[in-house]
């Protein structure tokens, strides 16, 4: 199995692991299962950063091959996607993972139960 991380769970694993349940923990560092950080986690913290909404380290793209993570980049079919997605959450960047999850067959593993109500296969932190 392969997971996408959300973006906060991304960030916790960082800085704050202890938020994250344990066997969520041991999945996301067990070299076994390919973890994947999405391109839209980057633009989500880029934005949000310069909005002065969120602080972050500087160095995640370093961050994310020390730890064996591995990239996906944004696809128009991800994109595309949306247009097939109920709005049951009206959080873009939100829905963008999940499309991307949807499309490359991945685990989210997230903390934000309204992503339950889609068919994607969802891990609750």
């Amino acid at each position: 199995m392969s997971y996408l991380l959300d973006t906060h769970v991304f960030l916790w694993a960082l800085s704050n692991p202890d938020r994250i349940r344990s066997k969520i923990r041991d999945l996301i560092v067990n070299p076994l299962y390919p973890v994947f950080i999405s391109a839209i986690s980057a633009v989500e913290i880029s934005i949000k950063q310069t909005l002065g909404k969120l602080q972050a380290p500087n160095n995640l793209e370093q961050e994310i091959e020390k730890r064996g993570f591995r990239t996906l980049p944004l696809e128009y079919r991800h994109g595309a996607r949306l247009r097939h997605l109920p709005i049951h959450h009206q959080d873009p960047f939100d829905r963008l993972l999940l499309a991307q999850a949807l499309e490359e067959s991945l685990t989210l593993i997230t903390h934000d139960k309204k992503l339950t109500s889609y068919s994607a296969k969802i891990i609750l932190t």
